[in-house]
């Protein structure tokens, strides 16, 4: 059994970090608190070295391999930031890296990942298995880095909930409740973990894409389950088939819940992430700011965290969504 990481594991990821990643502010808009009845405060990974809190998770696993793993090459599979994240560690760490990336996958990550020096092999998203088509590459003795599935990815993303308590002590406020876009579950376990050390009252939400929330659907069954084949979403980056076994873990004990919001929702809380915080957020990581809208957190005189997990959205797409009302 693999040993899910601890507090200490992220303070240690936080050190090896130091110096490398941006300290994302807390941030937050007069117009959404008056709405909301609430004092919300946003961490925005938007502004994070790659565009998404997934370089610290790939930074962090990279500096745990040993200098005869890193000589062999890494492989990954990601929808996008993910890979950006891998591409970036690995180009710091002049490893060779190759990344199996959807064929759908916004083209700006693909691009990114490519400028970044890493090699592309695309599969689809629907029919193919990822962990099949990184396979062989694995089989000749490339590294595997996880997306979400590994404590040391794991560590690093909870390093942002070290940075939330910190910055929300510095405040002077106590958080109710801290809301996180959720996909495999890496981000939620990480940050849950961070916060539940600090603050064991806070509750910890995760947000996942309607027809995606295996999540949700795992903590009421209590066991994993799959997601039904045939949907889509504008969150490409939350879409995976079921919750990770180490997250999930970590996730039945300290999560509060988790939320499944429309992209219909998602739309909107875009367009409000720009018109109120200025931000340029993607799909998958603005569904924390549409979960507020669900009704499901209870808001009124609270003071609640949001974390915004990604700006990497292709201008096309970008536009489209503001654009429509």
């Amino acid at each position: 059994m693999t040993i899910p990481p601890g507090i200490a594991d992220i303070h240690s990821a936080a050190a090896r970090l130091s110096g490398l990643i941006v300290e994302t502010p807390l941030i937050e808009s007069p117009e959404l608190n008056k709405r909301f009845g609430a004092r919300i405060l946003f961490k925005p990974e938007t502004l994070q070295r790659t565009g998404s809190f997934k370089f610290r998770g790939a930074y962090n696993k990279l500096s745990s391999l040993s200098a005869e793993e890193r000589a062999r090459g890494i492989v990954a599979f990601s929808s996008g930031n993910h890979a950006q994240g891998v591409a970036a560690a690995a180009a710091m760490f002049g490893v060779k890296a190759i990344i199996a990336m959807p064929a759908d996958a916004p083209a700006m990550k693909v691009g990114n990942v490519r400028k970044m020096g890493a090699e592309v092999i695309t599969f689809d998203r629907v029919r193919d298995d990822r962990t099949a088509v990184v396979r062989s590459y694995v089989e000749k003795g490339m590294v595997l880095v996880p997306p979400y599935d590994d404590p040391a990815i794991i560590a690093g993303q909870g390093t942002i909930g070290l940075e939330l308590m910190r910055q929300a002590k510095a405040l002077g406020v106590s958080l109710d409740a801290v809301v996180v876009p959720c996909g495999g579950g890496g981000l939620s376990s990480g940050i849950s973990i961070a916060v539940k050390d600090a603050s064991p009252d806070t509750a910890v939400w995760a947000v996942e894409p309607e027809h995606f929330d295996d999540t949700r659907r795992s903590l009421i069954q209590g066991a994993r389950v799959s997601n039904a084949p045939g949907h889509t979403s504008i969150c490409d980056a939350l879409l995976v088939a079921e919750p990770g076994a180490i997250t999930f873990e970590i996730n039945r004990k300290n999560l509060a819940g988790a939320i499944a919001v429309s992209d219909r929702a998602v739309a909107q809380a875009m367009r409000d992430a720009m018109a109120c915080l200025k931000l340029v957020v993607e799909p998958g990581g603005c569904v924390g700011l549409a979960a507020l809208s669900s009704g499901e957190i209870d808001l009124t005189g609270k003071c609640v965290a949001v974390v915004l997990s990604g700006g990497n959205v292709d201008f096309s797409t970008y536009a489209e969504i503001i654009a429509a009302s």
